[in-house]
């Protein structure tokens, strides 16, 4: 008699702070993905972040336990990195409060978490203030419905914060257990990037080619945040400062990159003076050249017709 297959585990680690408006909804994403039970099985990890408002009632009304932080950390960071801890799955997947899974996600990623460590997927943006949503994936070389990614090839794009290669969102990832020692800064508590670089290198990794999850953007978001933004900034030039002898030529090309987000992120925010500052050290092609000239006159129209940060 054959033993029957243990299904494979899959760690959900969800930081959650004040999020009474959207948790629900997450919830709810992650208990109806497809194959839950038959293909798989989850392990969810809550860990709260010193919430003030009724996102405990909704974890205990769910029959969700769910650990805290000894204080508010001030970012999602301190909260990923007790669930890493916590987390014994076969995979794991690090979600935030106002993420909406497709219920697909899972059971489409697991299909190909063979073929490498890192399994990532193409996501729908909604800007919720904005009331517009764009969706961000790669289309598939040939006839398969994912593209493989070699080793190195993802975290040289995302040292050089390129936005071609691939899609590579953190809430979008599946990531095999053996890189759950990687861990989250905790001096800012809200930083990815270095995260992002030290998950990529060495691994290669496959990228789903459709949306799989919902990120909802509001003017109250963390990446719309001012004091988040300039941590992001200062904290990322210090992390390609140290691959730079390495990674000279993507070292550069992130520096660049990072100049023209932060400009972007002034231009949104309508502080032209310091959006000019920025570009002019982003390095000089036509669509800077442009965003440039409009911060003189013509911003307003290009802030209704186009996404410029975010």
């Amino acid at each position: 008699m054959t033993p029957e297959k243990t299904p494979v585990r899959v760690s959900v680690i969800l930081s959650t702070y004040n999020s009474e408006k959207t948790l629900q909804r997450a919830l709810d994403s992650v208990f109806l993905q497809e194959g839950i039970h038959r293909d798989f099985e989850i392990e969810l990890i809550v860990v709260d972040d010193c919430s003030t408002d009724h996102t405990r009632e909704i974890l205990e009304a769910n029959k969700i336990g769910y650990v805290s932080t000894p204080e508010n950390s001030g970012g999602p960071n301190r909260g990923r990195n007790i669930g890493l801890s916590l987390a014994t799955g076969d995979l794991f997947c690090i979600m935030d409060h106002d993420d909406e899974w497709l219920p697909g996600k899972l059971v489409s990623q697991l299909a190909v978490s063979h073929l490498a460590p890192i399994i990532s997927s193409g996501l729908t943006v909604i800007y919720g203030h904005r009331n517009r949503s764009v969706e961000n994936f790669n289309q598939p070389r040939g006839d398969s419905a994912c593209n493989f990614y070699g080793k190195n090839v993802t975290f040289l794009t995302t040292l050089s914060r390129s936005t071609e290669g691939q899609a590579s969102y953190i809430g979008s990832m599946l990531i095999n257990s053996s890189l759950k020692h990687i861990r989250f800064e905790e001096n800012f508590g809200m930083v990815d990037y270095d995260w992002g670089l030290k998950l990529f290198e060495g691994n290669c990794s496959v990228e789903v080619c459709r949306p799989l999850y919902k990120r909802y953007v509001e003017e109250s978001n963390l990446s719309l945040n001012t004091v988040y933004r300039a941590v992001d900034f200062y904290f990322s030039l210090m992390i390609l400062d140290g691959y730079s002898e390495k990674y000279p030529a993507e070292a550069w090309a992130g520096y660049q990159r990072l100049h023209g987000s932060r400009a972007r992120f002034y231009y949104l925010t309508g502080n032209m003076k310091k959006a000019r500052f920025y570009f002019a050290r982003s390095g000089w092609n036509i669509k800077t050249l442009l965003y440039y000239l409009t911060t003189f006159a013509g911003s307003g129209v290009v802030r209704k017709m186009f996404t410029v940060f975010g």
